[in-house]
């Protein structure tokens, strides 16, 4: 996949540079990204190097993540970063995809991380034809639940042991979101059990 940049009300959505390394390792200094975000701990300037200038481009070569740092139109800052990651099933009939993402501790409680997602998600059903998005965190991770939430994911419940984190076996949410679920059409017709 060729990146791409998405533009919001207040922010661009672009594939990161190096002149992000800075203010991606500043901002995965926060023990809350650690916590809930398989990143390195401690995080070092070379992890975000390492992020920004291998691991990012190569999802998008590889189909294997398609990542954007998310940052306000107003003044360039960092709010995040976010993206479509476990895409092995989005060429497959499920059509299927996980939308990820984490943001800077000043950045958190204004709406960014939602109006992020709710244009990757838009992008992921008009532009890739996703049918079925997923968001998975850790049993715990209000935050994110709240984004999903108001980005309207549909919670569908607890899998047991689904993540492992630092070692440890964790329970994890799952929600879904179907391009129904935006009043749009989708490929492959949906009959729910209900």
């Amino acid at each position: 996949m060729e990146p791409i940049t998405l533009t919001t009300e207040r922010l661009e959505l672009r594939p990161f540079t190096e002149a992000d390394v800075d203010a991606v390792a500043a901002a995965c200094q926060d023990p809350e990204i650690a916590r809930w975000i398989p990143v390195p701990a401690p995080y070092r300037r070379e992890d975000a190097l390492e992020f920004v200038t291998r691991v990012s481009p190569a999802g998008w070569r590889d189909d294997t993540m398609y990542n954007f740092g998310y940052f306000t139109r107003e003044d360039g800052a960092l709010v995040g970063s976010m993206g479509l990651v476990r895409l092995a099933l989005l060429h497959a009939p499920e059509r299927q995809a996980e939308l990820g993402f984490w943001a800077a501790k000043e950045q958190r409680g204004r709406g960014y991380t939602a109006e992020a997602a709710r244009a990757v998600v838009d992008w992921a059903f008009t532009g890739l034809g996703v049918e079925r998005m997923e968001w998975v965190a850790a049993a715990g991770n209000e935050g994110s639940r709240a984004v999903a939430a108001r980005v309207g994911f549909v919670m569908e419940g607890l899998q047991r042991g689904r993540l492992v984190h630092r070692g440890v076996r964790l329970d994890a949410w799952i929600g879904a979101l179907l391009p129904g679920d935006w009043g749009r059409a989708s490929a492959t017709p949906y009959e729910p059990a209900i």
